[in-house]
């Protein structure tokens, strides 16, 4: 007879166990035979399949739904947008008016039009003060700016700059300062139009003559040429860095800058403008406080026509 616990021979086997293994319920389980000729059940180590659980799944494909829902949602918002945006260059005035706009503007205030090309020492302190990116703008569009502004009108801070060059040049040529049209969502949607067709029919150099144009200085000079003229007494192509600055850092406030009528707030915003190419690389340290030394050499009713 076989020792206790061990099966010499197939046919000792109990019922229901064959071969090299035997059943367990619905699981069929082998063994490893632990001496010659018999099987051990009883001291057999056996391997039960894992259950698997249909739960934890469920996260997983939570998740699936979840992204694709968002990815829709996303996807269908940015398509209403492109759309939307479509529709509002359809129905905005051509860029191409621009310059016939510009042309009546000035026979409007006596003007010379088309006036001359921004000199270096108005566009350089200009677009430090106004538009920092502005030959890198996006469509006439500083994203950056945008996003900061976007970002204000959410929390209700403060609002703060974030207009271009040809954002401020749509708005003084199609919309103007005093149009209740001004800082309304329908006028600033209409401003974001044009500035992207503006950016996308004229050159930057363009652009600036056409913002030089049609600006107002204070004193009662529109334009450039009667600025330069009636403030310093010589046409735009000899204004020197302070000069330039001061006329760039006027045109933001022409009723609050006018360094004939407001010398101190002039000055003010003057320091503003040469700290502001300072700190964007247009100047040294050396040079801005030499141009703030400098004199401007204003002179009072001079001809605006020189």
């Amino acid at each position: 007879m076989a020792p206790r616990g061990h099966w010499g021979s197939t046919g000792d086997r109990p019922p229901g166990r064959y071969g090299d293994g035997f059943w367990r319920g619905d699981a069929f389980e082998t063994t490893q035979a632990y001496a010659s000729g018999g099987y051990a059940p009883a001291e057999a180590e056996t391997t039960l399949p894992l259950p698997v659980f249909v739960e934890n799944q469920r996260p997983r494909r939570r998740f699936r739904r979840f992204l694709y829902r968002a990815t829709l949602t996303i996807g269908t918002l940015v398509a209403c947008l492109l759309i939307g945006f479509g529709v509002l260059l359809a129905v905005t005035p051509s860029a191409g008016q621009a310059t016939q706009i510009a042309a009546r503007l000035a026979h409007a205030h006596g003007a010379a039009y088309p006036g001359p090309p921004a000199p270096a020492n108005f566009a350089r302190p200009l677009i430090a003060t106004e538009d920092q990116r502005f030959y890198s703008d996006v469509g006439g569009i500083d994203p950056l700016a945008f996003l900061r502004v976007a970002r204000v009108a959410i929390t209700g801070g403060p609002r703060q700059g974030g207009a271009t060059i040809e954002l401020q040049l749509a708005k003084l040529l199609y919309i103007g300062d005093n149009s209740p049209r001004h800082d309304t969502l329908n006028g600033d949607l209409t401003e974001v139009a044009l500035a992207v067709k503006l950016d996308a029919m004229y050159s930057k150099a363009q652009i600036l003559q056409l913002y030089a144009e049609v600006a107002y200085y204070g004193n009662g000079y529109y334009g450039l040429q009667q600025a330069s003229c009636g403030y310093f007494g010589h046409p735009p192509a000899d204004l020197t860095v302070t000069q330039g600055a001061m006329l760039a850092g006027v045109v933001n406030g022409p009723n609050l800058d006018d360094p004939i009528t407001h010398p101190a707030a002039a000055r003010t915003r003057l320091t503003h403008v040469i700290g502001r190419m300072v700190a964007v690389g247009d100047l040294t340290p050396e040079q801005g406080r030499a141009a703030l030394n400098a004199p401007l050499n204003l002179t009072p009713g001079h001809s605006p026509n020189c």
